[in-house]
């Protein structure tokens, strides 16, 4: 058991519920297209601070969901040890973006600012809704407007002017007091 370092892996998704009893486990996967977890190995599964490399030996689709055999793993006592586990992989199993595109992981942290150069604070996290993407951005501690959060959505070239990951900064069209 080694500890993850967040600079080489990230989390790709969370061991759910004990499926059966021949030790399966549902699978919620934090990718665009949920299967597609299935293309980065090997997973370290991460719960607390013990973390440990296992190899899928088979899945499938459950309802709206995946479910996988881990190998080693053939009873439903020993896989209740693993449900609530990360799934993190080695960041760069993850392909290449084009130009302009940027994985949630890289707009954390960014400061936004308006196009009129109010700084609104810092992305704290991204939301997924049905239509469009929402940055959660914590505002700054002495912000003119009271705000505590802003939640801004992510539509390019509407709200969206630029992201700047040389200077992590993320310009957008939008009223500071809203």
């Amino acid at each position: 058991m080694t500890e993850v370092t967040s600079n080489e892996q990230i989390v790709v998704g969370k061991i759910g519920a004990v499926y059966g009893v021949k030790g399966w486990l549902k699978v919620h996967s934090f990718t665009e297209e949920q299967e597609a977890i299935l293309d980065y190995f090997p997973w370290s599964l991460k719960l607390g601070n013990k973390v440990q490399t296992v190899e899928v030996t088979d899945w499938r689709k459950h309802n709206k969901g995946l479910v996988v055999k881990i190998d080693n793993i053939d009873d439903r006592d020993v896989a209740q040890t693993l449900v609530s586990s990360e799934i993190f992989v080695d960041k760069t199993m993850l392909p290449e973006l084009p130009e302009g595109e940027f994985y949630w992981r890289d707009l954390i942290g960014m400061t936004v600012v308006t196009d009129k150069g109010y700084d609104l604070g810092e992305v704290s996290d991204l939301l997924e809704t049905g239509s469009n993407d929402v940055l959660v951005v914590k505002a700054n501690r002495n912000d003119g407007f009271g705000k505590k959060e802003r939640l801004i959505p992510y539509l390019e070239d509407q709200v969206v002017k630029s992201v700047c990951a040389e200077n992590k900064q993320i310009c957008v069209d939008w009223d500071p007091g809203f």
